[in-house]
């Protein structure tokens, strides 16, 4: 497949935040782009407004027959979250189409540019944003695909003639495994996605391969404390290759010193809250370091971050109330969410609305997801958002609530969340989930916006 030939794209789970990413880029080239998904979404909906056609019905006659060609200028991507019986996936494979899959795509786009790939189970999202941001604000330009909506430019793709390209490296079903990197970072290996993996000997195992597949004269940057092979060390507080020492907290901004070859860093201000942030920061400064980019707008591209929608995203702000949004969905996910929450506002009550996301991920850490959860004040937790999976007998937000150890926690559905917030005006209000909990986000908003 060469992708310079492609004059037609089909994505099947078009709606999803790395397919809509291709989709965008593939517009954007002046390719005819089209696509089905399961729902209607927000995003799906800014699709069609770009003028990307979107099917909500498995069904193939709604598909356009420029699409069907079986041509070198035709090319169907799909998402492994589709399920295998779905007619319009296998109608395309009937016609005689070869369906590749977004991360396959990925690795044909990058094939020849510079690569610089971001891979872990948390903060790749924030690292290769901030990496990008670095690239573009400083004039250096790069292309990216990006695993959330960019504040700063509205936005989970960017576009440029640079022969640079930021990708962030999926490890569910082991999709970065067709990236050939030629600056590598890895942001965290935590056990996760086990109903692919089996354990976290495995999952391990898959980064170790992606970090083998490193160009030979490339740079590996990996987190301290993670037991792989590292040409760069990083870390928040931890002295190594490079760090970020005295990080303080001066009204609701978050400063730092960086430590690293090349020097030091001083006073570096970083748009976004959180030590886990800090950290993304010291790894994102470490790339824009090897690529030769002026200390001093490395700093102002810092400061100027607005970062990613739904990573410690403000919703309300104001004197009597702070919402804020959040995607995490792991245990240190959250643990660090919540921490730095609770570093910029330790004298409010703290009032956590939970969606946790996928049964088997509930259930392989339910024992974590409890201890965290339990540090909260008062906690409204969802049902289960099941996204690809199928229930699972006793996994359940009941069995989770059982384990929280505070009192003060209810199980809720979203119109309890609503009221719950109308009546009690929560001055400290966070949402947290990957699945369909953003939902609820412009209806809070309103509720609290309207004193």
């Amino acid at each position: 497949m060469n992708v310079d030939n492609i004059r037609q794209v089909y994505l099947i789970g078009i709606g999803g935040i790395g397919m809509s990413a291709l989709a965008r880029y593939f517009r954007h080239l002046g390719c005819l782009v089209g696509g089905y998904d399961k729902t209607e979404t927000i995003l799906t909906k800014q699709l069609v407004a770009e003028g990307i056609p979107v099917t909500y019905t498995d069904d193939f006659t709604l598909v356009d027959d420029s699409f069907k060609a079986t041509d070198e200028h035709t090319l169907i991507i799909y998402t492994p979250a589709v399920p295998s019986e779905l007619g319009i996936l296998n109608q395309f494979q009937q016609l005689g189409h070869t369906l590749f899959k977004r991360s396959q795509v990925l690795g044909l786009i990058s094939q020849k540019r510079f690569t610089i790939a971001v891979a872990g189970t948390h903060g790749k999202t924030t690292t290769s944003t901030l990496i990008a941001h670095i690239l573009t604000d400083s004039g250096y330009g790069c292309a990216a695909f990006l695993g959330g909506i960019s504040t700063n430019y509205n936005s989970n793709v960017l576009f440029s003639d640079s022969k640079v390209v930021v990708v962030e490296a999926d490890e569910y079903d082991r999709s970065f495994l067709t990236l050939y990197p030629d600056i590598a970072v890895v942001t965290s290996a935590d056990a996760d996605h086990l109903d692919i993996y089996g354990d976290k000997n495995q999952l391990r195992e898959s980064f170790s391969l992606f970090l083998n597949q490193l160009h030979p004269d490339g740079i590996s940057i990996v987190k301290t404390g993670l037991p792989f092979e590292a040409d760069i060390r990083y870390a928040a507080g931890i002295p190594t290759d490079a760090y970020a020492d005295r990080i303080r907290v001066e009204g609701d901004a978050f400063f730092f010193d960086y430590i690293g070859q090349g020097g030091k860093l001083a006073n570096v201000h970083l748009g976004i809250p959180g030590k886990h942030n800090v950290e993304n920061a010291v790894a994102a400064i470490t790339v824009a370091r090897q690529l030769g980019i002026p200390d001093a707008k490395i700093v102002q591209a810092l400061s100027s971050f607005s970062g990613v929608k739904r990573r410690f995203e403000y919703i309300v702000k104001t004197d009597d109330t702070i919402y804020i949004d959040d995607y995490a969905h792991h245990p240190e996910e959250l643990r660090a969410f919540l921490s730095a929450v609770r570093q910029l506002y330790p004298e409010k009550k703290l009032t956590a609305v939970f969606q946790p996301h996928l049964f088997t991920r509930t259930r392989d850490f339910a024992d974590g997801f409890a201890e965290v959860l339990s540090e909260v004040d008062t906690l409204l937790l969802l049902e289960i958002y099941p996204a690809r999976e199928l229930p699972i007998k006793g996994v359940d937000s009941r069995m989770l609530l059982d384990k929280i150890t505070i009192t003060d926690k209810h199980i809720v559905t979203p119109d309890n969340v609503k009221d719950y917030v109308r009546k009690c005006r929560p001055e400290l209000l966070v949402t947290i989930g990957a699945g369909d909990i953003d939902l609820l986000v412009e209806p809070l908003k309103a509720i609290l916006k309207d004193a």
